[in-house]
């Protein structure tokens, strides 16, 4: 029996994807964008695509309600409970919206009660910049010149924001980019990425319900090179904020360089898991394969895809990590007793096959994997775990973002070489150490250059800033960082004598 999911959109009230504009949900102009599940290929959902003009409406929405409307002026204990009923609200839909989510992407509803990817880390994220509305003051600074005067600054948001978001974990990224746009009073306008655009209607949906006014928060669907180049070209976006790959990053810092306009862009890696011989194998093991062979399948930005492993213990760690690779059960990502999802989309496979031919190509040893499944799986866009060793750091499964599940191995004689390895890239998005050395964890911590760094795990949290070093992208979301990201600072300079000089 084939996996099939058609019947899952009746399930969770799925119909037509619509845009919501200045307060309306409306269809676009565009074309019908087929939704395709990952797990089967079938066709089980359609989108209503914006047009420029869709696009134009939506941004002329947001700019109108920033401009002329009292959003920005209301107070800010006003604010504040706006964004708390929103955190309210997705948890109390919290189970819908993580399966949407699987009706989306194919993320296994195992995979999907992991609090970073499910609703639960969405609404926390809504409720912790909630906590920052009332806070975000400036400050007195004391006169320098010894004039008269008195000068303070104001925190006041940036204006119209535009944010692009991916499939891989809409629930977290839609909160990471709207829940700190609306704390610090912006408006913005949402696109989704076509893969993945149900949970955000949904989402979108209960932010109606729980009151943000008309044209404070729009949603736009469709593809990148229509409905995504319109939005990131408009010249009334003041702020631009995507997560997603760096080609398609570097065109969004393009555009936004034409019109002098803030970026932030979170733009993956290839992060790096050093593993020194102290260190507990079979817990190791889950941390070095459980990143590519359960949940997502490796399509996380963050997912540890380089192991650097000690030569004392490589043997021992590359038995231990095909073990771990032989308990992934894929299959219907509905299935609680399915570990491991599907690849996003046909193209994608090819992608990672690719890459896979390309590393036993390059001398890499394949242990297992690097095949895809038969029989009932045969319709879906599975790959199955694949680990290489004896891998250098030169290979390109060593060196680019494959973004599936594919693990490379790399031994290390001592702590330096480590440290040149894991530094010895172009990204600088996440890194760990795997040791029971507190001291050497923590210079291995300051050595490597990661935005992020885990000692004997990794986890991204609301409260602490998030983003990548080199090109792994632009500033920082989550934590304080995330929510200055949409403010701008105004100094104001008064007088209050006969001269200011």
């Amino acid at each position: 029996m084939t996996i099939s999911v058609a019947h899952r959109a009746a399930e969770l009230g799925i119909t037509l994807g619509r845009q919501f504009i200045d307060g309306v949900w409306v269809e676009g102009g565009g074309e019908r964008w087929s939704h395709i599940h990952p797990a089967s290929n079938e066709v089980v959902g359609a989108l209503s695509t914006a047009t420029v003009d869709d696009v134009d409406r939506a941004v002329r929405a947001a700019r109108r309600a920033f401009d002329e409307s009292d959003w920005t002026r209301w107070k800010a204990k006003d604010r504040k409970q706006l964004l708390q009923r929103i955190a309210g609200l997705i948890a109390e839909h919290g189970q819908e919206l993580d399966r949407i989510q699987t009706f989306d992407n194919g993320m296994p509803v195992s995979f999907s009660s992991i609090y970073q990817v499910s609703h639960q880390i969405a609404a926390d994220i809504f409720d912790y910049h909630a906590g920052w509305i009332d806070r975000l003051a400036g400050e007195v600074i004391p006169t320098y010149t010894g004039g008269d005067a008195l000068v303070m600054t104001l925190k006041e948001p940036v204006g119209v924001v535009g944010a692009i978001i991916p499939w891989n974990a809409p629930l977290m990224l839609f909160a990471q980019k709207v829940a700190p746009a609306l704390a610090a009073g912006c408006t913005v306008v949402l696109k989704p990425s076509e893969y993945a655009s149900f949970v955000t209607v949904r989402l979108v949906e209960l932010m109606e319900e729980a009151g943000v006014p008309p044209g404070v928060v729009n949603l736009v669907l469709g593809t990148g090179p229509v409905v995504g180049e319109a939005l990131i070209t408009h010249p009334g976006i003041d702020k631009l904020t995507f997560t997603g790959s760096r080609a398609v990053g570097q065109r969004v810092m393009h555009a936004a360089a034409e019109g002098i306009v803030r970026t932030s862009l979170e733009l993956g890696g290839k992060s790096p898991n050093i593993v020194f011989p102290d260190v507990d194998r079979d817990a190791t093991a889950g941390l070095l394969m459980g990143m590519v062979s359960f949940g997502l399948s490796g399509q996380g930005c963050v997912c540890h895809t380089r192991a650097l492993v000690h030569r004392s213990i490589y043997d021992e760690m590359i038995e231990k990590c095909v073990l771990m690779a032989q308990m992934c059960v894929l299959g219907d990502p509905f299935d609680p007793g399915t570990t491991s999802g599907p690849l996003i989309n046909a193209r994608q496979v090819e992608r990672v096959t690719g890459y896979i031919e390309a590393g036993s190509a390059e001398g890499a040893r394949l242990v297992i994997g690097g095949d895809r499944p038969g029989g009932e799986l045969a319709n879906g866009n599975f790959v199955n775990p694949t680990l290489f060793v004896d891998a250098t750091n030169s290979m390109s499964i060593s060196r680019d973002e494959i973004f599936g599940p594919v693990l490379a191995m790399i031994p290390f004689d001592d702590e330096d070489e480590a440290i040149r390895l894991a530094n010895d890239t172009s990204y600088g998005l996440g890194a760990s150490v795997t040791t029971n050395d507190i001291k050497r964890a923590l210079r291995v911590a300051r050595a490597v250059r990661s935005g992020t760094f885990g000692i004997n795990g990794y986890t991204v949290l609301p409260n602490a800033p998030f983003g990548g070093m080199k090109t792994s992208g632009i500033g920082r979301e989550g934590g304080r960082e995330g929510i200055e990201a949409f403010l701008e600072t105004k100094t104001i300079v008064i007088a209050t004598g006969d001269s200011l000089f």
